[in-house]
């Protein structure tokens, strides 16, 4: 017995010695990314940080249960789960990969999965959108208790996470863990998207690891989740530092640290990626590819993302009221102008709030409003407005080229009689806040994460999005409409009831106008091997990164 504990303990030294030999030899590269921001919230978990910067990084944190084709088609691939299958309308059940294994070392397991989708992790206190007759068979399972009461270290989890929660999973009842390795998501109404909102938003974490965290705050700042990559440090709004996680179930990664660097300036980033500080840059203008590409060292890639630049429209503003206002607004915008100074025609003005890949619910014979300046004036005209300042709340430069298109928007709109007053702001708290003035006009952009009209215009707009979640905008039609579009197994009837709901929020009482589809550009070293995607993610897991043999 004593010889089998010395030897055990033998064994176990020298495995121990040979992990920390590996990690001082470890030769692979760091990959430098300069960022224009990392993280709005100053967090690292989806729930809280719904952004265009953090969906740059997540995918290197978290592993999804069904993911999307990055590079490619954007179809739904295996992730953690290796296949799934429809039960019925209301639920899909989803086989787990086996022998995954957490940043922590812990196995991914159903009841990790489950409790991702918990009260206590996602939901808070909040119930599903109840809509329609429950069918009796599946009545009887829906819960919001969880089979073994938990209570987190943190009194609440911030409001925010089961706002974002409702708006991704506006009828999810229950996560239901049936063995070790399969789950069944079980809705309260009949959902044709559930897959696609699975491949949105199923960012697995450690049951374990977040029960032992001292508050919500520390764990949103080091999550213990299953991606290529872990937390190594964190300094909200400067620096992110993420170290491979060598058991990532996709492939070992080929660099050993990722380090986002926040640059908020774009010379900051041009000037450090032609210096050899950085490997990557973020956000690049048109008007600086042809610096950067003067170097033969570097190279400029990307071009149009799942996203759209929108003004958003707060109809509580007095001047705002009157949809003839809003509609003056849209039709004073000449985009086609915009994209062609601004963006070199680099990108193109889409067809309102949608995206080709909605296949069959694309409406095809939709158009954004027209520029029509006579026509402009006119609503102007009629709507009795008497020069009165309208606020447009505007950051600076989170999106590329922002502050110069806000004041291309202003200059078209004092043209048609309208008195907009462009407010630079710090942060998006000051963008929605209400205390000290009344909003009016603010700059946002919307993305469409899997391909259906409900990943967008109701996740951002309809009962649950942001911007009714807001106060905002409301209409009563839009919302029933919103839905018919989330439940109804008729794509005849999605397809027409999205059709009105554009008619409603782009002409008739107008929550946004579309100004572009957004473009990312990034600038690089040409000897790295790196394929972008039409998404915000920048992908370094190791089948999409190949770095020089003498890379730093």
């Amino acid at each position: 017995m004593k010889q089998h504990l010395l030897t055990s303990t033998l064994i176990a030294s020298a495995l121990a010695l040979l992990t920390v030999a590996h990690a001082q030899t470890d030769n692979r590269p760091v990959v430098r990314v300069a960022v224009q921001q990392v993280a709005n919230s100053g967090t690292l978990t989806p729930l809280r940080e719904q952004s265009n910067v953090g969906s740059r990084m997540f995918p290197m944190i978290y592993a999804g249960l069904i993911e999307l084709n990055l590079q490619g088609d954007l179809s739904l691939k295996p992730g953690l789960a290796t296949s799934w299958k429809r039960v019925d309308d209301y639920t899909v059940e989803l086989k787990l990969r086996k022998g995954v294994k957490f940043h922590n070392g812990d196995e991914v397991t159903s009841e990790d999965v489950a409790f991702t989708y918990s009260p206590e992790y996602m939901f808070g206190a909040t119930k599903p959108l109840v809509v329609g007759q429950i069918p009796s068979t599946i009545a009887t399972s829906t819960n919001q208790t969880p089979a073994t009461a938990v209570k987190l270290p943190a009194a609440t989890l911030p409001p925010e996470v089961p706002a974002v929660a409702r708006r991704l999973f506006p009828s999810l009842s229950e996560v239901k863990a049936i063995d070790k390795y399969t789950v069944r998501f079980i809705n309260m109404a009949p959902d044709l998207t559930l897959e696609g909102r699975i491949a949105r938003s199923s960012e697995i974490i450690s049951k374990r690891a977040f029960l032992a965290a001292k508050d919500w705050a520390s764990w949103a700042r080091n999550p213990v989740a299953a991606g290529p990559f872990k937390v190594k440090e964190f300094k909200p709004d400067n620096m992110l530092v993420l170290v491979a996680h060598d058991a990532y179930f996709a492939g070992k990664p080929t660099v050993k640290e990722i380090r986002y660097q926040v640059v908020p300036e774009v010379a900051g980033r041009v000037n450090g990626l032609l210096s050899g500080e950085y490997d990557f840059v973020t956000d690049i203008p048109p008007d600086q590819i042809k610096t950067i590409e003067t170097n033969p060292k570097f190279e400029v890639v990307g071009g149009p993302v799942l996203n759209h630049r929108i003004i958003v429209f707060d109809k509580n503003h007095p001047q705002l009221a009157n949809p003839k206002i809003r509609l003056a607004l849209a039709h004073a915008i000449d985009r086609d102008a915009i994209v062609k100074s601004l963006w070199g025609n680099r990108t193109s003005v889409p067809a309102g709030l949608q995206w080709e890949y909605y296949g069959p619910m694309f409406q095809k014979n939709w158009t954004v409003p027209k520029f029509d300046p006579v026509l402009a004036i006119r609503l102007v005209k009629e709507s009795g407005y008497k020069g009165e300042p309208i606020p447009f709340r505007v950051l600076n430069n989170y999106y590329t080229n922002q502050v110069q298109t806000a004041q291309v928007l202003t200059e078209m709109w004092r043209a048609v009689g309208l008195n907009v007053d462009m407010q630079m702001k710090e942060n998006w708290g000051q963008i929605l806040e209400t205390a000290n003035s009344a909003r009016g006009i603010r700059d946002w952009s919307n993305s469409a994460p899997f391909n259906d009209p409900v990943s967008s215009i109701v996740s951002q707009h309809g009962p649950n999005g942001q911007q009714q979640q807001a106060g905002e905008w409301r209409n009563d039609e839009f919302n029933t409409l919103s839905s018919l579009l989330e439940t109804s197994t008729s794509m005849d009837n999605r397809s027409r009831a999205f059709q009105r709901m554009l008619e409603i929020a782009e002409r008739e009482d107008p929550a946004y106008t579309v100004l572009h589809r957004n473009v990312v550009f990034y600038g690089k070293r040409k000897d790295i091997q790196w394929k972008w995607s039409p998404t915000f993610t920048m992908d370094f897991r190791a089948d999409n990164l190949r770095m020089p043999s003498n890379g730093k």
